[in-house]
């Protein structure tokens, strides 16, 4: 097994006014040469955009889009004819293919939005765009892994992403612990810890922390408090 950690305060920072940011990987003006991608998983950004404010029009091409709501509501359009407001719970997916616009803005003026965006490099290039979104129970992911998103060739219970990942959120009472099975040969796994503290594969980790952990066929995650996590299993070539 083989692992590297991210420390949240180690991650990239900025704060445009509008938008309080943070990179777990290079982006904009954050540029760390060791910490480019984790395999197939190229962003991590973990964002908060006051009322009323967000990203205007802009494009995207052959990368898959995740955003995660955390906490507010966000607004979504794009080129695909597609609008709508994701919320905590839901969960969307946007394979940009050949090319697409969209739009992401906090929809309300009084409050702030946070949520999770993420890029994964694409199985196949040049698809046609395609939009996913749904509301997952946090009652399936009660000391359990609950599935996300899904490869587009699978049965999985998440949104369909064209690349051959899973993402699970799960939700720990104090003193649990769970062993997370990898599913693919080859295949790595990002864990950003969202609240808690939590002792993964060995490794004690804290609030927005980040384990890569790859050449490993399972792990184990130990609940030192109650915690909630994110797990990310992409290709790692």
């Amino acid at each position: 097994m083989k692992t590297l950690i991210h420390k949240a305060n180690t991650r990239g920072h900025a704060d445009h006014g509008w938008l309080n940011t943070h990179h777990s990987f290079s982006f904009a003006s954050y540029f760390n040469p060791e910490r480019v991608h984790f395999g197939m998983l190229r962003v991590l950004n973990d964002d908060i955009v006051k009322g009323g404010k967000g990203f205007g029009n802009h494009p995207h091409e052959n990368m898959e889009i995740i955003s995660i709501p955390l906490k507010g509501e966000l607004e979504h359009k794009d080129s695909m004819g597609t609008s709508g407001v994701i919320r905590k719970n839901d969960v969307q997916l946007m394979s940009a293919g050949k090319g697409v616009f969209h739009s992401e803005y906090n929809k309300n003026a009084d409050e702030p939005v946070n949520f999770l965006q993420l890029w994964i490099f694409p199985k196949y290039k040049d698809i046609a765009p395609r939009y996913d979104q749904k509301t997952f129970d946090p009652a399936g992911r009660e000391n359990n892994f609950q599935e996300i998103v899904s490869p587009l060739e699978s049965e999985g219970t998440g949104v369909k992403i064209n690349q051959n990942a899973y993402l699970y959120l799960s939700n720990l009472t104090e003193g649990s612990e769970l062993t997370y099975q990898i599913k693919r040969e080859g295949n790595g796994v990002y864990v950003f810890v969202l609240r808690g503290d939590l002792t993964i594969a060995g490794e004690i980790l804290g609030k927005r922390d980040g384990i890569g952990i790859h050449e490993a066929d399972s792990f184990e995650i130990v609940a030192n408090t109650k915690s909630e996590v994110l797990l990310i299993e992409i290709p790692m070539n």
